[in-house]
């Protein structure tokens, strides 16, 4: 049986540019509600209800989902008591009596606040007035109540229809149906049928059926109108009509395949009795042209046809996915059956999110109403560039790297890094400028976190303890420093918070991580914790629940390597990837053999500082092949540079093994998943490499490339935004963990 449900989620995720705003109608329903817990990592839902009350029916209704599912659905809602948004109210009622559409009976402003104040009408203007993207409604509402006011309301097109979709299940006979998947259309919407009219429903069906079934699944789209009267459109289309549309859709077709290149394989046949399409033997007996090998789109003459045969199929086949499709409305309005499943109402609107974002014209909600998009700016100091990025709520909107050249640095050289700030600073200002943006119009700032005290993992307000600690560099010089300074500085005038989010000297280990068999020497947690906990957080997400509710170890491979066991919301173990602890990298030597280092450090043929060196900046791929280039490697290898090969694999084997020396720090609770992450997960050598030497783990293994440390900066400040997070106070010479 063709998993639909798995096709739709990898779409939208590679689909994805934000997520859409979709309004449900009736959150109390336990279909509906229950469908909201496996929607919510695709979509922001809005619940026309408040709180207590969708948390009252959670309880009741939907005791055999897990728990962290439905309270990580609920945190990514919003709810709306309709009586307690007036100015909502008002706005849809000077529109409902603008549109006209509140009924003949109403004529005052007040009574049409009476009338937007029904769930239904409140959800359909919503979308009408851009505060959200689409409805969903139905599965209580009568049709007087929600269908056709959403037909009056939201179409964009003179001719609309619903479209049911069936994927069968394998006992169906083959032969039929290509994969099993039967679309049905009808015309039973609209009111005055002509052949134009029917051409477009034909089409629009076949459009729906491409748009949400891959290429490599049915390369082809094969529709069929049904015929069987020749008594006029009273009964449904006549013969001549059927012809007189099938001249039409050619033209219709060709329209559509410039318009996107997959709707050139749709197909479409005019004039086949019902028994031919429904029937292997009757196909084969009428020798129908165009039917060979089975059709996928039946478009039916009549309501009546069509609500037989959804239900008809319904009914035999009630293992089946099944879910209706509205076209002519731009993808805004989904109606559920009343008789729907949880699984049919979150087929419905994952259907429509897929067409909607799969045409490109969408690009976020219009308005941010109801899930407000906090514009972030975030900082990240380097040694020799400054990245900033703005963010409006999770997407990015503006992003630059600031290169310093040499001559600017050249005053500063041997000086303490906070010198540098004016420097900093106004090259942050320059930049926003150059996009037209000021400090004012930014609702945050968060700075990259230096070199503080050892702390838990979190947002921090900046405030005077962090900044003088890192203005007087007391635990490091490093140009991180700055970022905090910088944030500080640009949101004070504009009474706006400043944040740090998560810096190098995260340190949530116990003392058993941290004890070494000498007195004097004690381990230090230093890692690319801004990255790794983004990254936790990142998989939870994706797995519908809090980053307190995973155990993950997260590797963060770049130019050195980090390897962090996250159990249950922290860091209980993570080497010391600063000072070179773990695996070799691209430029760190990694832990070596003790003895042999003793003697290299004491044979006088490399000094204190070379030997620096060699742990951080000169050793690992550097030393051992003469470049940090991965890319480089993996091109010798591809020449037959055994030696390359070599240590490539040694790389991978060390970095695997690093990870299974983690497992104790879950005290023997499953292992949800092992996150790679960092520049050099980009390499498909390297990460199927490490696929394979991790297998037996019995877990499996996500990629997140890149170091994603200005998204993480901007998340972690958007967390507190929205309430999901408290900010945490600096206190030096508190026990980290």
């Amino acid at each position: 049986m063709y998993d639909i449900e798995g096709s739709f989620d990898c779409q939208m995720l590679a689909l994805q540019k934000d997520l859409p705003t979709v309004v449900l109608t009736e959150p109390q329903d336990p279909r509906v509600l229950e469908a909201v817990c496996h929607l919510a990592r695709f979509v922001k839902p809005v619940l026309l209800a408040g709180e207590d009350a969708v948390r009252s029916a959670a309880a009741r209704h939907l005791g055999r989902l897990d728990p962290s599912r439905i309270e990580f659905a609920l945190s990514q809602s919003a709810f709306v008591d309709i009586p307690r948004r007036p100015d909502l109210l008002r706005e849809f009622a000077r529109e409902c009596l603008e549109s006209r559409a509140c009924g003949s009976g109403v004529r005052t402003l007040d009574e049409a606040m009476a009338a937007v104040a029904e769930p239904g009408l409140f959800g359909l203007y919503a979308v009408r007035c851009g505060h959200a993207d689409m409805v969903v409604g139905g599965a209580t509402h009568s049709p007087r109540q929600f269908f056709r006011p959403m037909l009056s309301l939201l179409a964009d097109r003179p001719v609309v229809s619903e479209v049911g979709v069936f994927i069968l299940p394998d006992e169906f006979p083959e032969g039929f149906y290509p994969a099993n998947i039967a679309v049905f259309g009808d015309v039973g919407v609209n009111s005055t049928m002509t052949p134009g009219t029917l051409a477009e429903i034909a089409l629009g069906t076949c459009a729906v059926a491409r748009d949400l079934i891959p290429e490599d699944v049915l390369p082809e789209i094969r529709g069929a109108i049904i015929s069987y009267s020749h008594k006029g459109s009273d009964e449904g289309p006549s013969p001549e009509m059927i012809r007189q549309a099938m001249e039409l859709v050619p033209g219709l077709l060709a329209e559509r395949a410039r318009m996107a290149a997959r709707y050139a394989s749709i197909r479409i046949t005019g004039e086949v009795k019902m028994s031919a399409v429904l029937s292997q033997r009757s196909r084969e007996l009428y020798g129908v042209d165009g039917l060979a090998g089975g059709t996928n789109v039946i478009i039916c003459p009549n309501l009546e046809t069509g609500n037989l045969l959804y239900h008809l199929y319904a009914t035999r086949f009630p293992g089946a996915r099944k879910f209706p499709v509205l076209f002519g409305m731009r993808f805004r309005g989904v109606d559920l059956a009343m008789d729907c499943t949880p699984e049919d109402a979150r087929l419905a609107v994952k259907a429509s999110v897929v067409r909607l974002q799969r045409w490109g014209r969408w690009d976020r909600t219009p308005k941010d109403t109801f899930f407000r998009r906090h514009r972030v700016l975030a900082i990240n100091p380097g040694s020799t560039s400054t990245k900033i990025a703005v963010y409006e709520g999770s997407r990015e909107v503006f992003a630059s790297e600031v290169r310093h050249a040499d001559a600017e640095l050249a005053p500063f050289a041997g000086r303490r890094v906070a010198e540098q700030y004016a420097l900093r600073r106004d090259a942050v200002l320059a930049a926003l400028r150059a996009e037209g943006f000021k400090p004012a119009d930014m609702d945050a700032f968060c700075g990259r976190g230096g070199l503080l005290r050892p702390i838990p993992h979190g947002t921090y307000v900046v405030d005077e303890a962090i900044l003088a600690e890192l203005r007087s560099g007391a635990n490091g010089e490093h140009a991180s420093n700055l970022g905090a300074v910088i944030a500080h500085e640009l949101a004070s005038p504009e009474g706006k918070p400043a944040f740090i989010v998560d810096p190098i000297v995260v340190d949530e280990t116990p003392s058993r991580a941290k004890i070494t068999g000498l007195k004097s020497i004690r381990r230090r947690a230093i890692s690319h914790a801004l990255n790794q906990i983004a990254s936790a957080h990142r998989y939870a997400q994706s797995s519908e629940t809090f980053y307190e509710n995973v155990n993950v170890i997260v590797c963060h491979m770049g130019g050195g390597i980090s390897v962090g066991a996250h159990r249950r919301g922290r860091t209980l173990d993570v080497n010391n990837g600063l000072d070179g602890e773990g695996p070799f990298t691209p430029e760190r030597c990694g832990t070596l053999p003790q003895g042999q280092f003793a003697e290299l450090c004491f044979s006088g043929r490399a000094t204190h500082a070379q030997v620096k060196r060699l742990i951080k900046g000169a050793g690992g791929l550097i030393d051992l092949l003469g470049t940090a280039d991965c890319r480089e490697v993996e091109r010798r290898i591809a020449a037959g540079d055994a030696e390359a090969a070599e240590v490539f694999d040694a790389m991978a084997y060390q970095i695997a093994k690093a990870v299974t020396a983690l497992l104790p720090a879950f005290e023997a609770e499953k292992l949800d998943q092992v996150i790679l992450t960092g520049g050099l997960a980009r390499s498909e050598a390297l990460v199927g490499r490490l696929k394979g030497y991790l297998a037996g783990l019995g877990c499996g293994v996500t990629v997140y490339p890149g170091e994603n440390e200005m998204a993480a900066l901007a998340k972690g400040a958007l967390r507190v935004l929205y309430g999901k997070e408290a900010a945490r106070r600096y206190l030096p010479g508190a026990p980290a963990a």
